[in-house]
């Protein structure tokens, strides 16, 4: 009875017309290029939008899908099959946002406000044609996603409801460009178009915020600073595009402000996410960048709302779940019966299972946090380490003196029995540096498994350590990164390191590992999917403390089988 009640869906009945190279007017008098896929028959059709600063030229390429990381693989075709939806009775809009494309008007940074009201004036206008039966929907993945957040947040009349899957940085800090308050560089290769994004940006006109609001003399003393900053300037191709602004504006504003503040908040749609009035559909997979925006957004949302989560980042040209989502949009859309909101409102994917689980929160309602403490020997155990209070230590040198990353890991004993974990692990560990500063890089894995990535992955600078009690969640430990707390060299300090959402099955027999060290290397493929992380340019010794008076350990959400 389920499967018939999904099989209401919309069916493909229609051919398509395109209409190319749209100029939608917004409310400063700029105009925003759109190409319009629409049912080739007579009628009026719901509308779904699509964003970004690709360039909606590339977006309906016909190259077949392919996997991460292959010859022609392409990240930025995210904004899904147009003439897909168009079949099925959907006016399908791929739209260049200001400043990219074939748009007008200028792009000032990355996520100004002015891009959700620019959302919120396109919604409008398609309202408004003779083929829209007046209602607007959101849709594509990734920077598509973060568009429609910022667009619903606008709260746009005619706009029904959205469907935000791989979002990104709802928070721009430190779901972003600084994870934990470790800068990364997804911005270097998403606009300038090298791997994995090889298209990247459109630019038309894009500027760096810094370079049009910034006094010239105060811009230039920013500047110099970073060029001076030891860990920036071992990585020749960072200064040069603080050198060149032009180049990477968006990656030049990001670079001149490293701590969170205004910048940030401005900019971070995660502030706004009350005003969001209309049902939200979010997606996605887990372990990856996109997982913990997934998260908070969903728990942030109050309006009816679904969350799908998966384990496969999938494929470029996105295609996947078109179905899954078809059924969302007919029921909020066309007021078909789907089904949809009669099923579980989490529904997720767990490595390791064929079957999928459900619930009706996150985290999980039947979690069930078990600590494994960092014992000697390399050992994670039930109990603290009492007895043995000699640390466990590695020396890490930077990059221009080795290639090698070094790394402390703690295993569990082969498993008893099938252990299912979901959500976010929280690892707390009690270390000591040699340094003022180090950034901190935190695993969960499968003992000798040879998967490239980690089941759950983390980040945390030891300058911001703190935690900001009143910013924490049930879901998310928060650390304050307005500022530097420098470090006592030798002084033995708390580091609680949230990580991304996980979800695994541990057979009975396996092992847990949990690794800690405190760089990526950019040739390394473990770094792929994030690009890479800025490390510190000084060799550093670290030492971990795990013993009654220092109980270090990792907190796993378990799920009961």
């Amino acid at each position: 009875m389920a499967e018939a009640v999904k099989n209401n869906a919309s069916q493909p009945i229609y051919a398509v017309t395109v209409d190319r190279d749209v100029m939608i007017p917004v409310r400063d008098g700029v105009r925003l290029a759109v190409d319009i896929y629409r049912p080739d028959a007579p009628g009026k059709f719901p509308v779904l939008l699509t964003q970004s600063a690709y360039g909606k030229d590339t977006q309906m390429f016909e190259t077949p899908p392919q996997p991460f990381g292959k010859s022609i693989f392409e990240a930025s075709i995210e904004c899904g099959d147009a003439c897909w939806y168009a079949q099925r009775g959907y006016v399908y809009v791929i739209a260049d946002i200001r400043g990219s494309g074939h748009s007008e008007g200028t792009m000032e940074g990355m996520f100004s406000r002015k891009e959700g009201e620019d959302g919120h004036d396109m919604v409008e206008w398609l309202a408004k044609q003779e083929w829209s039966d007046g209602g607007v929907g959101l849709a594509g993945i990734c920077y598509f996603s973060s568009m429609q957040l910022h667009t619903a947040a606008e709260q746009p009349p005619s706009l029904k409801c959205i469907a935000p899957w791989e979002i990104f940085g709802d928070d721009l800090y430190n779901h972003g460009q600084y994870e934990g308050g470790v800068q990364n560089i997804f911005l270097y290769g998403l606009y300038t178009g090298t791997y994995p994004a090889r298209c990247g940006y459109a630019p038309n006109d894009i500027v760096s915020w810094m370079e049009a609001h910034t006094d010239p003399a105060e811009l230039k003393k920013m500047v110099d600073e970073a060029i001076a900053d030891p860990d920036l300037k071992q990585y020749p191709y960072l200064v040069h595009l603080l050198q060149y602004p032009k180049k990477n504006p968006i990656l030049f504003d990001f670079m001149l402000h490293k701590n969170d503040g205004p910048y940030y908040r401005e900019r971070s749609v995660s502030e706004r996410l009350d005003k969001i009035n209309v049902p939200c559909y979010v997606g996605g997979p887990f372990f990856s960048f996109f997982s913990m925006p997934q998260m908070n957004v969903f728990n942030r949302v109050t309006t009816p709302k679904k969350m799908y989560l998966y384990t496969d980042m999938g494929t470029r040209p996105w295609r996947a779940n078109h179905d899954e989502l078809l059924r969302w949009y007919d029921y909020w859309m066309k007021g078909i019966e789907t089904g949809i909101m009669d099923e579980p409102t989490i529904r997720y994917q767990t490595t390791g299972m064929t079957t999928w689980g459900s619930g009706e929160t996150y985290p999980l309602e039947t979690t069930q946090w078990t600590d494994f403490h960092f014992n000697s020997l390399e050992q994670l155990g039930p109990e603290p380490d009492f007895w043995n209070e000699e640390p466990d230590a590695f020396v890490q040198q930077p990059l221009y003196v080795t290639e090698k990353r070094n790394r402390v890991t703690y295993v569990s004993p082969p498993l008893p029995h099938d252990m299912r974990v979901v959500g976010p692990p929280r690892i707390t560990f009690y270390g000591a540096i040699d340094q003022d500063d180090t950034c901190w890089r935190v695993e969960v894995r499968e003992a000798d498994s040879d998967a490239i990535y980690p089941l759950a992955s983390g980040w945390l600078r030891a300058s911001h350590r703190a935690i900001d009690e009143a910013k924490s969640t049930p879901w998310e430990i928060a650390h304050d990164h307005t500022k530097n707390v420098y470090i006592e060299p030798g002084e033995v300090n708390e580091y609680v390191v949230q990580l991304r959402p996980m979800s695994h099955l541990f057979r009975a027999g396996k092992q847990i590992k949990v690794e800690i060290s405190c760089i990526d290397i950019p040739t390394d493929i473990e770094t792929y999917d994030v690009m890479w992380h800025v490390c510190k340019s000084r060799t550093c010794t670290h030492k971990i403390y795990r013993d009654g008076r220092y109980p270090s350990k990792a907190s796993l959400p378990v799920i009961p089988l």
